[in-house]
């Protein structure tokens, strides 16, 4: 039996592990030893990305916003959706996660990172959405932490609080779509989105 291997690790927060694991050609990302995220677990990464982006036409100058990283599915499908004149825009919280990508998790979705319509940046996505202009986007696509009760960084809290949701519907444009991942459902939180506006659909 093959053993796990750690790969790399960070600390983040007030001393908290993140942690990059590989296990027979199959990698996941951890947080103080428990998994966020695996490779072989990735289907609702990847509807988040395909759902996200689904209205919007291929030949369209779709300006598009994704908040988070990880193993790169959420990004890979949006970009299989999307057109050449669309601008991707992907940010992470972790600089250490963009270079994981590169050094060790483009055998899994590719090149994605060097992707011509893509433009990816170590930051926070919540300020993004916070200094962004009105109807900047047509899409935006968050899988920035476990839901709306954060598990990895308490600054992203703010994303699915009443400020955050409002923030977000104003970046969007018209007819715009947000797509969040959480690990559960939770009801104050579509209370929050249909207070700003949102139609509400859980999937």
């Amino acid at each position: 039996m093959k053993p796990r291997i750690k790969l790399a690790e960070i600390t983040v927060g007030d001393g908290n592990s993140l942690a990059l694991l590989e296990h027979d050609d199959a990698f996941a990302i951890s947080f103080n030893g428990s998994e966020l995220m695996h490779s072989k677990a990735s289907a609702s990464e990847k509807m988040l990305g395909t759902l996200g982006v689904a209205r919007l036409n291929k030949e369209s100058e779709a300006r598009v916003l994704v908040g988070g990283l990880g193993l790169g599915y959420t990004l890979r499908y949006a970009l299989k959706s999307l057109g050449p004149p669309a601008i991707v825009e992907m940010v992470e919280i972790f600089p250490e996660v963009l270079d994981w990508y590169r050094e060790y998790l483009e055998p899994l979705n590719g090149p994605i990172l060097s992707d011509s319509r893509v433009k990816a940046t170590n930051g926070d996505v919540a300020r993004r959405i916070l200094k962004a202009k009105p109807n900047t986007y047509d899409a935006i696509l968050l899988d920035t932490d476990n839901g709306p009760i954060p598990l990895v960084d308490k600054s992203n809290k703010m994303l699915y609080s009443y400020m955050g949701v409002r923030a977000v519907k104003a970046a969007l444009k018209p007819n715009g779509r947000v797509v969040y991942w959480s690990a559960g459902k939770d009801d104050r939180f579509e209370g929050r989105l249909k207070s700003a506006g949102f139609t509400v659909k859980g999937i």
